[in-house]
């Protein structure tokens, strides 16, 4: 089959119905997929140690294997990593994906022979569900950038092949992607971010871009640097075919309005859920809320009310029983080697059959110096509320608390970088606050009684994020800018760039 048939409109929609059949009964889904991995897992290392045995059930099995983070089973990677065979998935793996912990350091996750079709048929498959639900199919007549990681690989001591996620998918992408793909070969393995992009800018100016995909963050560096070069005002007079977006990694709505002055267009996106640790979502449907969570693709799940997270035995849940609406920190187990593994994320779920997930932050990373837990999505829906009310281009933006100011109560600090400052700064802070305070009831309560005063909007120029991620080494490829803190380091660093404005929700 040709490449452009693999990804055509009657192939799309016989897909999408496969899928749909596939995963109408989740719970028996997720069942298969949990009697699958004991039935594999029970003779490793980890089996062994767990007492793994077929026909476990759910309860048996969380009984038998605790929720751990990467800490909790690096015992076991260090084995794997070493060359040793069996330790947590039969054989050994095909890769180790390297990524950088916040607090376990360098992490290496598997990647086995039975997880890499996830990670693969998953892209694939949000493809072909825009497709379907487009009835366009046009991109695979043009060129395709994908802004990843270095396809270069190291070793393991034990010899397994060792790199990037995005650089080893780079090694799998199949024959119907690689055809009209960018960038070259060459220019992928350029380690140095910011030279990398100037690459990529020279090496596509000319092409006929349909389809761009990457990190909104850096997706966003590229565009910007290309008008530059090329001298044009919009994306769209470069690219004027350009008619895709396919993103993961954070949430698109804070970068929605930067990208809409860049482009020129409101362009059609397709959101991903992809980590080092599977394909565990994607966006299966245009304009569809939420990603389709894969349960049927090697992937057991639970979920811990986020409440209930750092209980000693906290509650875990199956996705049959799930509720609509409420934080959950993910726990998954999959064909790669993971049991019980913690990766950090939030979801909540906004629909329930078929099973529909919203990334809203980690389960670690917010702010709660006084007790408020404010979330990532708590921080970007206020951020997008102000900007719908009082106008203004935010490029990047960091919430940290100020603790013991020079004068006054303390606050939470908005460090900004705008593109275009709202006109009237100090109504953009006051619908910010109110925003998060409609949000977060605990933050009202601090609000209102006193304890905190009102929220402080500190503008930066606009590349003060790209400046501050450089400095720390984090400059591009998979790296987020983080969102939140309960420390002043990011902050700090920011206001290094800062410009004389500042103003506050009073």
């Amino acid at each position: 089959m040709g490449w452009k048939a693999t990804l055509s409109l009657p192939l799309a929609r016989w897909a999408m119905r496969r899928l749909r059949k596939s995963v109408a009964d989740p719970v028996a889904a997720q069942q298969d997929v949990l009697s699958a991995l004991l039935a594999k897992g029970k003779a490793t290392a980890f089996g062994l140690d767990h007492d793994l045995k077929d026909g476990l059930s759910v309860g048996e099995f969380q009984a038998k294997v605790p929720v751990r983070d990467y800490e909790g089973l690096r015992g076991y990677m260090e084995r794997a990593v070493k060359g040793e065979k069996d330790v947590v998935w039969p054989g050994v793996p095909l890769y180790f994906c390297k990524t950088s912990g916040t607090t376990s350091g360098a992490k290496f996750i598997p990647l086995t022979k039975d997880s890499m079709p996830n990670h693969i048929g998953s892209a694939r498959n949000a493809l072909l569900g825009h497709i379907a639900g487009t009835g366009d199919a046009s991109f695979v007549d043009g060129k395709m950038i994908f802004l990843q990681g270095s396809p270069e690989l190291a070793k393991t001591p034990g010899g397994i092949h060792l790199g990037r996620l995005s650089g080893i998918v780079a090694h799998h992408v199949p024959g119907y992607l690689q055809a009209n793909r960018l960038p070259s070969w060459e220019t992928n393995c350029i380690e140095d971010w910011e030279t990398k992009v100037d690459a990529v800018v020279e090496e596509t100016c000319q092409e006929d871009l349909r389809l761009v995909s990457g990190i909104p963050s850096w997706v966003q560096m590229y565009f910007e640097r290309l008008l530059v070069h090329t001298g044009k005002a919009t994306v769209k007079e470069v690219f004027p075919n350009l008619s895709l977006f396919v993103h993961g990694g954070v949430a698109f709505g804070p970068y929605a309005e930067r990208f809409r002055q860049l482009l020129g267009f409101d362009i059609p996106r397709v959101e991903l859920y992809p980590a080092s640790e599977g394909f565990l979502a994607y966006q299966d449907a245009p304009g569809m809320e939420g990603m389709l969570l894969n349960v049927n693709d090697g992937i057991f799940f639970e979920f811990i009310p986020a409440e209930r997270y750092f209980d000693e035995a906290p509650l875990r849940l199956t996705v049959g029983e799930v509720e609509l609406g409420v934080q959950y920190a993910v726990v998954l187990s999959s064909n790669a080697g993971l049991w019980g593994y913690d990766i950090g994320d939030t979801v909540k779920f906004v629909s329930l059959d078929p099973p529909r997930v919203r990334v809203t932050g980690r389960i670690k990373h917010f702010t709660s110096a006084f007790g408020e837990h404010v979330i990532a999505e708590e921080v970007e829906g206020a951020a997008q509320e102000a900007v719908a009310a009082h106008g203004g281009v935010v490029t990047e933006f960091h919430v940290a608390p100020q603790v013991s100011p020079e004068e006054g109560l303390p606050y939470h600090e908005w460090v900004v970088a705008f593109e275009d400052i709202p006109e009237n700064l100090d109504a953009f802070a006051a619908t910010l606050d109110v925003a998060l305070q409609a949000r977060n009831p605990y933050y009202k309560d601090l609000i209102q009684g006193a304890v905190l005063r009102p929220a402080v909007v500190t503008p930066v120029p606009s590349d003060s994020f790209t400046q501050a991620m450089r400095k720390r080494g984090k400059l591009g490829g998979q790296n987020k800018v983080p969102r939140l803190a309960n420390d002043r380091t990011m902050a700090d660093l920011l206001l290094e760039f800062k410009t004389e404005t500042k103003t506050t929700s009073a």
